[in-house]
C-alpha cells in the first residue's frame, strides 16, 4: 500500500493554489507546509506532497473519487483553477465496466485524473 507520493513541481506556490482548488471536491486540502513543500490530503493525513524541482517530468496521477459527481466536480474545479482538459468526465469501458474518470493537465503537464470505479469493477 502506498503511504504518500511526492510530485515535483516548478512553482510550488502556484501548484498549491491549483491543487487546493482542483482536489477540493475529492476532500483534499493542505495539511502541512514547510520550507516551500506542501502536503495535501484528507482526514487521514497528507499523502500528496508538492515538492519544488527545476525541471519536473510529467507523470500520471489518478485519485479515487467516491462518485461520478465527484469526478465531474473535480474536472470543473481543475479547469476553473487553470488546468487544461485532457479528457472530459465519462465512462471508459475499455478500462473496465463501471470505470468513470476525467483527466486534466496541471501547470507542469502532470496528467491528473479523478476516477470512480462503479459497480462494474
Amino acid at each position: 500500500m502506498i503511504d504518500h507520493i511526492s510530485l515535483n513541481v516548478s512553482d510550488a506556490k502556484a501548484s498549491r493554489v491549483f491543487y487546493e482548488s482542483a482536489l477540493a471536491p475529492l476532500g483534499y486540502r493542505v495539511l502541512m507546509e514547510f520550507e516551500g513543500v506542501y502536503g495535501l490530503g484528507s482526514q487521514a493525513g497528507p499523502d500528496l506532497w508538492l515538492v519544488p524541482a527545476e525541471s519536473p517530468t510529467p507523470v500520471h496521477l489518478a485519485l479515487t473519487a467516491e462518485s461520478t459527481q465527484q469526478v465531474d466536480d473535480f474536472h470543473r474545479a481543475a479547469l476553473a483553477a487553470g488546468g487544461a482538459d485532457n479528457g472530459a468526465p465519462g465512462e471508459r469501458p475499455h478500462y473496465h465496466p463501471g470505470y468513470y474518470g476525467a483527466f486534466v493537465l496541471d501547470p507542469d503537464g502532470h496528467n491528473l485524473e479523478a476516477v470512480f470505479h462503479g459497480t462494474g469493477k
